[in-house]
């Protein structure tokens, strides 16, 4: 009769061991920031249906759209981030520039906006700013040294 329990050795005596623990070490390494994917993810969700939240869009169809624009694009950075983080947090430093774009938008995309749609998307703005930074910063704390 055959013996058909799982046999398994330790993994220490596998010639490419040191290997699969290096690449297993680089794969992880740009993952500090995982914990920020969600928020960012969740911001751009928010900036997309802001105008309907804060009930201007039929008011402000200029900024309707672009907020709805800006926010897909935050959301499409926030996927980025998750997917292939190694190549997408150098990119962290668009989402401040997004940020900073969002703060000064209702007075260049809107007609006298009020006073609940700036404050919209100056808070929106900032926590795009300060979550660009955290990825920003993360990635370069994590990049190899030579």
């Amino acid at each position: 009769m055959a013996n058909v329990q799982p046999t398994r050795g330790d993994i220490t005596s596998h010639p490419d061991a040191y290997e699969m623990r290096a690449r297993y070490a680089r794969m992880l390494g740009g993952r500090d920031v995982a914990l920020v994917d969600g928020p960012v993810f969740l911001l751009g969700l928010y900036c997309a249906v802001s105008p309907w939240v804060v009930h201007y869009a039929t008011s402000q169809a200029a900024l309707t759209t672009h907020n709805l624009i800006i926010g897909i694009a935050i959301g499409l950075l926030a996927l980025g981030f998750t997917r292939a983080p190694e190549r997408m947090y150098g990119l962290s430093w668009a989402m401040c520039a997004l940020g900073v774009w969002m703060i000064i938008s209702p007075w260049i995309v809107g007609s006298n906006p009020d006073a609940g749609v700036v404050w919209n998307n100056v808070i929106i703005g900032a926590l795009a700013v300060i979550l660009g930074l955290v990825c920003a910063g993360t990635a370069a704390k994590s990049v190899p040294k030579p």
